[in-house]
């Protein structure tokens, strides 16, 4: 099984350059779409808004003033979660979340340049 989110973006073309800052491959659909390749069997769909729509029969909610989901992007090592954080913050996002530093799991968040809030995850192996 493959998963694929689909978010409604304002900017595709913003969004592209933002993820491909964070290290993520764009596979290019459509001029109103792109996937962001998270690996193999997970991708997150960009769409603008105006193609969202098309798939949707209510109004587009905003990301940058609700939160209606956390996207969660489990890591090998807390270095990899810091690594991409801090990319994320690097190319415009804002920090998000309560970081966790605990014995079993590494989590810091940011909001992305839609306001969609992402979670870097790494179970903490026990020593």
């Amino acid at each position: 099984m493959q998963l694929f989110v689909n978010l409604p973006v304002k900017d595709l073309d913003r969004s592209k350059s933002f993820f491909t800052a964070l290290g993520f491959t764009i596979f290019g659909m459509t001029d109103d779409m792109a996937s962001v390749v998270i690996n193999n069997e997970t991708q997150v769909m960009l769409l603008a808004e105006p193609a969202f729509a098309t798939y949707v029969d209510k109004e587009i909610g905003d990301a940058a003033k609700s939160t209606q989901a956390i996207l969660v992007v489990g890591m090998e090592t807390p270095a990899q979660v810091d690594e991409l954080v801090d990319k994320a913050l690097a190319a415009g996002a804002t920090p998000a979340g309560v970081p966790q530093d605990a014995t079993v799991r590494y989590q810091r968040g940011f909001a992305d340049l839609d306001g969609y809030h992402w979670e870097a995850l790494s179970l903490v192996q026990p020593a």
